[in-house]
């Protein structure tokens, strides 16, 4: 593992930990509780083992279609479950206090389980939001946001070759049926939003959010477009340069390092695919007057953007969960509601589409975590270890299963200026 890394998961304080025995008990207790409820509901069957030192003991809960297992190795994984919310699942499944078969399944288990306890917080979430906005009114600084943003996509472009295909595309595809390759279903994504944006020869697109290049590649190779994209991860930006001069468009792409709020001049069209997850919640109002001042009096919009449901935006806005505490520091998934609202609030921009692609996240993660575990002696190779790799197959499983049970999804919006040009349908490439 690369000591970058390592130090973010390793330390006491990434460890469950030795709760008090009686705390043990409690979440025990609980947890046992959450389940058997969970049983009565028909919402799902878990087999639960104890094993550790001489002690096995095997019980069933439940009944229905989705049938998870988990096994506890230590009885501290209780408490980390049960007190620990989902910082406490993960970092307990890395450090294997428990295990299971299905990670993807049980994390759905798990999600069935919790909802009523969800929908509770959610809604006193809602009801004291303007109590808790008031209390975390300051956001984070430009210079927090790169070290942010450095902390996850310049963990290695190595390692982000192994997992993904020729694209590099590290956002949803699109998958036209079961046999669709991750390229062609990472292709149409693209494609799909260079019709939205309807762009033609000569266009001028803004990308914030570059990644490494996959879109700016293809609108200028496929589209014909001059496209300006920027990304504050250095060694994004350093491999994106290098793939858009073997594509031989570097006459029609130009790479920056810029934070979206020091950018300047006006274009055709702007696109930003997965990259308001890294805005904080209180920069969403800047985030989107600076995407309309940008855009010329005729401009688009198409942004793809990872969004959680309506009922729990309140709440997760504020909390640290496991993919923030552990994998993206900073993190903020919108609602549709927080993005609409930013825009009538401070921009001039018209929502003139929406489209939910969110299973196609299930199946791109999937891809994902195959790739990365097929391929993990290569991974290991670039200086990864055992809990790394057990750090991202939790990472890879959370988010699916959360996309599986609507918990979170994925939209393609567009948004036009008031002198766009208006069209009965998109046209096909």
């Amino acid at each position: 593992m690369s000591d970058q890394h390592s130090s973010t998961i390793a330390g006491e304080e990434f460890l469950a930990g030795s709760h008090h025995r009686r705390f043990k008990r409690l979440a025990r207790r609980v947890f046992f509780t959450i389940v058997t409820n969970t049983s009565r509901s028909s919402l799902g069957t878990l087999q639960l083992t104890e094993k550790w030192g001489a002690h096995e003991k095997t019980y069933s809960f439940g009944s229905g279609e989705l049938q998870a297992d988990l096994t506890i190795n230590d009885p501290n994984a209780y408490a980390a479950l049960v007190f620990g919310g989902s910082r406490g699942l993960g970092r307990s499944y890395v450090n294997g206090l428990w295990d299971t078969s299905d990670i993807a399944t049980l994390i759905r288990f798990l999600f069935r389980a919790t909802q009523p306890l969800r929908t509770f917080l959610d809604r006193l979430a809602n009801r004291f939001t303007a109590l808790s906005n008031l209390w975390h009114r300051r956001g984070p600084s430009k210079v927090k946001d790169r070290e942010n943003i450095h902390a996850h996509y310049d963990l290695s472009n190595e390692f982000f070759e192994l997992m993904l295909d020729d694209t590099m595309a590290y956002s949803c595809a699109i998958f036209q049926d079961g046999n669709t390759s991750l390229f062609d279903a990472q292709t149409e994504k693209f494609d799909r939003l260079c019709r939205k944006l309807r762009l033609t020869p000569g266009d001028h697109v803004l990308e914030i959010g570059t990644g490494w290049g996959g879109f700016a590649i293809h609108a200028a190779k496929h589209y014909g477009a001059r496209v300006t994209t920027t990304t504050i991860s250095e060694n994004q930006r350093l491999s994106a340069l290098e793939r858009v001069a073997e594509a031989g468009v570097s006459d029609l792409v130009t790479v920056i390092g810029e934070h979206y709020a020091d950018l300047t001049g006006t274009y055709d069209a702007l696109v930003s695919v997965e990259m308001i997850e890294a805005v904080d919640w209180r920069k969403y109002n800047e985030f989107f007057a600076t995407c309309s001042t940008l855009l010329k009096e005729n401009g688009r919009m198409a942004m793809q953007a990872i969004t959680i449901s309506e009922q729990s935006f309140e709440r997760a806005k504020h909390q640290e969960d496991f993919i923030r505490d552990l994998i993206f520091p900073g993190g903020c998934l919108p609602s549709v509601t927080a993005i609409m609202r930013s825009i009538s609030n401070v921009t001039d921009l018209k929502a003139t589409g929406l489209e939910d692609i969110g299973i196609h996240y299930a199946k791109t993660l999937q891809l994902w975590r195959d790739a990365v575990n097929s391929q993990f002696d290569e991974v290991k190779a670039l200086g990864f270890d055992e809990r790394f790799l057990r750090l991202w197959n939790m990472y890879l499983c959370y988010c699916e299963g959360a996309f599986i049970e609507r918990h979170i999804s994925v939209v393609q919006m567009v948004f036009e200026k008031p002198r766009a040009e208006a069209y009965l349908s998109y046209p096909a490439h």
